[in-house]
């Protein structure tokens, strides 16, 4: 074992980016995280989608380091860091002393200021986020199937997605395929193609972040789907009898929240400088301003660019900060200057229209309709960890797309949220 003591809080793509690069450095890693598992977040709507299985874009983190004896991995919770002692707190009161301290600790749903509205309208960060969306939708097609009462039948079969950026448009045009194609052999005493996919966007179009052109072929490609694209609207209110839009009540019992992230209390712990969403606003080899010993990447921090605008938060984002960062170490440690500050390398953006449409902006090409659609489900193959599961993924892309059934569709756990 090495002296110099890296603790890394987080084991997504920033986090295990940067253990993977650290192999034969000399030092020892202690890798703390909330849960057990590395979770490949792109994917994460198709398991609340009922396309794949939890276990096909989930792996646990042990597993990635059984033969890395320099590498300790907890299950843990961090509530405090005290960067005088280089000291953190876990959750149960335990500390670990670090040398190095990198947060990579992510982001979770921002309700600006409602966090009332929590329990009605989950958000999707995690596989229990993802199993209680999963959960809601089928129930709100086996309780219309029950129901005879035609307005409580009508808002169980409308389905609200707040924010229309990629995790919203991915899900609306899920949601829709699935009420439209897959499921209407299936019931009796419903229609499901009557089913009201609704996606509020509080800006003036979907995918803002994406070339105009392409946001506005999103938008026809939802239309046609199915879906009701209600732009330049906000949601005041959540309930669970429905969501005011603007001024408009609309009884709906399945409510998504996509509208927003805010990132873990990491500011807070050190008492530095956050935006808005909570970032930590890191300097330019990514250290909190005046602690040269703790490092943050990932959707923690707002890492400003060459031209002014901040580095998406994105799974290559988090990937390059980590790679970065394990070379900032390795220098300091052998003694070599520092490589220099960090940029960013856009590598693209993509963004699926339900399961024939896809939208990719690569700066100097821009692709859409089903080319697209295939090069996205290449590129997130290429992404996922292990031919075991990038296997397993093409195999139920390839059956859903030519059988048009979705893999994933039971109702296995208690609901998390609310009582139904």
């Amino acid at each position: 074992m090495q002296d110099h003591h890296v603790v890394v809080v987080g084991g997504g793509f920033g986090g295990l980016q940067l253990v993977n690069d650290l192999k034969g450095a000399p030092v020892r890693i202690t890798l703390i995280d909330r849960r057990n598992h590395h979770l490949f977040q792109p994917l994460l709507y198709q398991v609340a989608t009922t396309l794949l299985a939890t276990s096909e874009i989930a792996w646990p983190i042990r597993s990635f380091f059984r033969d890395r004896p320099e590498v300790t991995t907890l299950l843990a919770e961090v509530v405090d860091v005290d960067s005088q002692a280089h000291r953190l707190t876990l959750k149960g009161g335990e500390t670990i002393a670090y040398d190095t301290l990198v947060l990579a600790t992510g982001a979770t749903h921002a309700y600006f200021g409602h966090d009332e509205w929590e329990p009605v309208a989950p958000g999707l960060k995690t596989l229990e986020d993802a199993t209680t969306i999963r959960r809601r939708l089928l129930l709100a097609f086996e309780q219309a199937e029950l129901e005879s009462d035609a307005a409580i039948r009508d808002a169980l079969l409308t389905f609200t997605i707040v924010g229309a950026g990629p995790t919203g448009v991915e899900l609306a045009g899920i949601i829709s395929e699935l009420a439209k194609t897959t499921l209407p052999k299936e019931f009796r005493n419903i229609d499901t193609t009557k089913a009201r996919i609704i996606l509020v966007e509080a800006g003036p179009r979907v995918l803002a972040s994406f070339d105009e052109g392409l946001s506005a072929y999103a938008h026809r490609a939802l239309e046609k789907l199915g879906v009701e694209v209600l732009t330049g609207k906000a949601v005041t209110s959540c309930s669970a009898q429905g969501v005011t839009i603007g001024d408009t009540f609309v009884p709906t019992r399945t409510i998504v929240w996509a509208a927003g992230v805010q990132a873990s209390p990491a500011a807070k712990w050190l008492g530095v400088p956050a935006d808005r969403a909570d970032r930590v606003v890191v300097d330019k080899e990514l250290r909190a301003p005046g602690k040269p010993d703790i490092f943050i990447i990932g959707d923690t921090a707002a890492v400003m660019r060459d031209d002014g605008t901040l580095v998406p938060g994105i799974a290559p984002a988090a990937k390059q900060q980590g790679a970065y960062v394990a070379k900032v170490i390795r220098a300091k440690l052998s003694g070599q200057p520092a490589p220099g500050p960090f940029h960013y390398h856009h590598q693209g953006s993509l963004a699926t229209i339900g399961k024939s449409a896809a939208i990719i902006d690569f700066g100097w090409i821009k692709l859409r309709g089903w080319i697209a659609w295939w090069v996205w489900g290449l590129a997130h193959i290429y992404f996922l960890i292990g031919t075991r599961w990038r296997f397993a993924v093409a195999w139920s892309w390839l059956w859903i797309y030519v059988s048009r059934q979705h893999s994933a569709r039971l109702i296995t756990q208690r609901e998390t949220m609310r009582e139904e």
